[in-house]
C-alpha cells in the first residue's frame, strides 16, 4: 500500500540498524511513549536487531491502560445500575474494574456499544430520545478533538440526554513525571507522532531543555522507528539535547490548530490519576462548567471508592518502565489476554499485550 510498504523496507531497515550500529558507543537507554511504537518495535523483533548498548524502555503511552481502576468501576456502575446505553471504544470492554470488565456487563445483559466515533453515540442518543447515553471517553490528546467534537454537536442538537465518561490524558505531564521519578534512568525518548498531529511539538521544548535530555517525535511504522532511534543517539553522542520531528510528514511545529481550539472549548486542564502510577498534576482533561450537563461524573453523581490493584500485577512499573512484561511472575500464566489482571494486557497498545502476541516468550 502506498505510503505504507515505503515504511517498511526491509532493505532500509538493514541501513537504519547498520548506521544506529555505527554511530553507537556507548550504552544508552531510550524510552518509546506511545504503546503503538512498543508493538512496532516488538512484533518486527526491531529490539532484537538492536545493538546491545541501545536499550528500549517502554512507557505509559496506553490510555487504555492508564484509566483508572475507580472510572472502570464508574462505566460499569452507570451502565448496569443506572441503565444507560454505554458507549465506548472497543480497547475498553476487557479492561478489568475492581468487580468486572465492561465486556462481562455486556455479557449479563447491560446496553454497552462498541462504537468507532463519539458522533455515533451522539445519533444514538437523538435516535433513543427516552434512554441515557454516555461515551466513555478515554485517550490522549489525539481522541480528545472527536470527544469535545461530540459535546459541541449535542449541545447544538439540544440532545440532553447525551454526556460523556471522560478519562484523557495528556503526554508531556507524564514525561515529566517519568523523568522524575528516581527509579527511571532514561536518556532520550521517542515523543508520540499521532499526539504531536494535534497539539505540536511546542510543549515539548521545555521539557527537552529543562532536563536536558533529546526528544524525537517519531511516528509507528518500523522505519520511523528506526530513524526516530537513530536521531536520538545522534544527539546522545553529541551531548545534545533538542526537539526533532522524525514524523515531518504529518507532523507541524504548531500542530492542529482547529483541533485545539475545540479541546480548549470543551476541555480543561486538571490533575489525573494514572491507573497503576499515581496523580500526575495537570495531566488531563475536565469537562468545563460550561458543557457540566454532558460531564456524565456531574450528570449522575457517582461515588465510587476507590479499590486496591490486582496485587499480583506489575503494570504500574512497566508504564513507569522499569520493569519488562516478561519480569512479571504472571505474565502468560495467571495473566493472559483472555484472563487479564492489568489493562496491559488487552489493550491494543499495551506493552504486555505486545510481548504475549509477538515476542515468542510464550507458547502457542
Amino acid at each position: 500500500m502506498k505510503y505504507m510498504s515505503e515504511y517498511r523496507d526491509p532493505e532500509l531497515a538493514k541501513k537504519y540498524l547498520e548506521e544506529i550500529k555505527n554511530t553507537v558507543s556507548r550504552p544508552w537507554s531510550i524510552m518509546e511513549v506511545c504503546g503503538g511504537q512498543t508493538h512496532s518495535l516488538v512484533k518486527n523483533g526491531i529490539i532484537e536487531m538492536l545493538p546491545d548498548k541501545v536499550t528500549m524502555i517502554h512507557g505509559p503511552g496506553c490510555p487504555v491502560c492508564v484509566t483508572p481502576l475507580n472510572l472502570i468501576d464508574k462505566a460499569v456502575y452507570l451502565a448496569v445500575e443506572k441503565g444507560v446505553i454505554l458507549c465506548s471504544f472497543g480497547d475498553m470492554l476487557r479492561v478489568p474494574g475492581s468487580q468486572k470488565s465492561l465486556l462481562e456487563a455486556k455479557a449479563e445483559g447491560a446496553d454497552v456499544r462498541i462504537l468507532y466515533s463519539p458522533l455515533e453515540a451522539v445519533k444514538i442518543a437523538e435516535d433513543n430520545p427516552h434512554k441515557e447515553v454516555v461515551f466513555f471517553a478515554v485517550g490522549f490528546e489525539t481522541t480528545a478533538p472527536a470527544n469535545a467534537l461530540s459535546v459541541v454537536h449535542a449541545h447544538r442538537r439540544g440532545v440532553k440526554n447525551y454526556s460523556i465518561l471522560a478519562s484523557h490524558v495528556l503526554v508531556p505531564p507524564a514525561i515529566k513525571a517519568v523523568i522524575d521519578d528516581e527509579e527511571s534512568k532514561i536518556d532520550g525518548f521517542l515523543a508520540a507522532g499521532h499526539v504531536c498531529t494535534i497539539m505540536g511539538n511546542t510543549e515539548y521544548h521545555p521539557l527537552s531543555a529543562a532536563y536536558k535530555v533529546p526528544i524525537v517525535v517519531t511516528g509507528f511504522e518500523p522505519l520511523d522507528v528506526l530513524q526516530g532511534i537513530l536521531m536520538v543517539i545522534r544527539q546522545l553522542e553529541q551531548s545534545k539535547s533538542e526537539v526533532e520531528n522524525q514524523y515531518a510528514r504529518i507532523v507541524r511545529e504548531e500542530g492542529n490548530p482547529d483541533a485545539q481550539k475545540v479541546i480548549d472549548e470543551v476541555f480543561e486542564v486538571r490533575n489525573q490519576m494514572w491507573r497503576g502510577i499515581g496523580e500526575i498534576p495537570e495531566s488531563g482533561y475536565a469537562v468545563r462548567e460550561k458543557y457540566a450537563d454532558f460531564d456524565a461524573t456531574k450528570k449522575y453523581n457517582v461515588t465510587i471508592e476507590e479499590a486496591p490493584e490486582n496485587p499480583d500485577c506489575i503494570s504500574g512499573q512497566i508504564m513507569k518502565g522499569i520493569k519488562k512484561p516478561f519480569e512479571c511472575s504472571q505474565f502468560g500464566k495467571t495473566c493472559k489476554p483472555t484472563n487479564p489482571l492489568g489493562a496491559p494486557m488487552v489493550s491494543s497498545e499495551g506493552a504486555c499485550a505486545a510481548y504475549y502476541h509477538f515476542s515468542g516468550l510464550v507458547e502457542a
